[in-house]
């Protein structure tokens, strides 16, 4: 993964409203796949802080979001 791409998936996993299936459809990785990047990426606090706001977060998660950006349109 190059530097624009990684930066790209971490800015997508900050956004509120891009969902985990967003980042998995564009570049393959699942959410465990982003959660570990993040760890890896992220300081400490900025981790825990960031694993805090999107635990539970519907917009975080397709299947429970109202969004439609980024759905199919076979799938609205």
């Amino acid at each position: 993964m190059t530097s624009e791409q990684l930066d790209r998936v971490i800015e997508m996993a900050w956004e509120d409203r891009t969902p985990f299936e967003a980042i998995e459809y564009q570049f393959g990785l699942m959410e465990k796949d982003v959660i570990s990047l993040m760890r890896q990426t992220l300081k400490p606090g900025s981790f825990r802080s960031w694993r805090q706001r999107v635990s539970g977060r519907k917009t975080k998660h397709a299947a429970t979001s109202r969004s439609n950006r980024f759905k199919a349109a076979c799938h609205h």
